[in-house]
């Protein structure tokens, strides 16, 4: 699959230019309705093969040019915490495969293993399946919202300031994007979707985002040094 399959566009018949539908936020008009869900699902992953210690994974990370804090992992589901997995799918060693419907991200480590991270996926209405690549990778992001989220919810207008790419969020604690983001392209560009931390990591494990795929900060830290650019992504539909 070379680009990618959105219920939104199909649906609407808009055509499939990503940046200006996808803001990386919790947006608060979804259009309802759109999403397939008459499908099976199958989730890749099987067994768990090891758990680090989430004391020492999730704790403070202080040397980041903006601190990161503990992040109290008690407050989220277990299965959404990071850990060794047997991997049941067929991808090559350093591919990124995402499974919205469990709202795990899997980076594929070895034949038959990968390491397992909770994720927050799209909202209904905001879903999106396909293949891309990690084009770009920034630490600490700025936040540009396009100007169609901005116009479904006025609100966020108060909270941008002028940054080096327009009006946005500069990064650092109060940025959506969080600690990292890593940039989808397809075939045809930037499809406006990120791979990124959070400020809001309680919320990891939920349809949540307005479509990119949210991590808690330590999470996307982790996977950051391990996905470089030309990253494959595969997003299950």
């Amino acid at each position: 699959m070379s680009t990618m399959s959105r219920r939104l566009f199909l649906s609407s018949g808009l055509a499939p230019m990503t940046a200006a539908l996808a803001g990386c936020s919790a947006d608060r008009s979804p259009r309802a309705g759109l999403l397939d869900t008459s499908a099976p699902h199958r989730s890749p992953g099987g067994r768990t093969i090891s758990k680090p210690n989430y004391a020492a994974v999730y704790a403070s990370y202080p040397s980041e040019p903006h601190p990161v804090p503990k992040f109290d992992y008690a407050q989220v589901d277990p299965a959404f915490l990071r850990q060794e997995v047997e991997y049941l799918g067929s991808e090559e060693p350093g591919t990124v495969v995402v499974d919205p419907a469990a709202r795990q991200l899997y980076f594929v480590d070895a034949p038959g293993r990968a390491t397992r991270y909770g994720v927050g996926v799209g909202r209904e209405g905001f879903g999106w399946s396909g293949t891309a690549k990690i084009n770009m990778r920034r630490s600490w992001p700025d936040w540009v919202p396009p100007k169609e989220m901005v116009a479904r919810d006025p609100e966020i207008r108060v909270q941008l300031v002028s940054t080096s790419r327009g009006k946005g969020v500069p990064g650092g604690p109060r940025s959506p994007l969080g600690a990292r983001a890593m940039y989808l392209f397809a075939d045809s560009g930037d499809t406006g979707y990120r791979i990124h931390g959070t400020t809001e990591p309680e919320t990891i494990g939920t349809n949540v985002s307005s479509g990119c795929i949210r991590m808690v900060n330590q999470d996307v830290i982790h996977l950051y040094q391990r996905a470089p650019e030309g990253t494959q992504v595969i997003v299950l539909s």
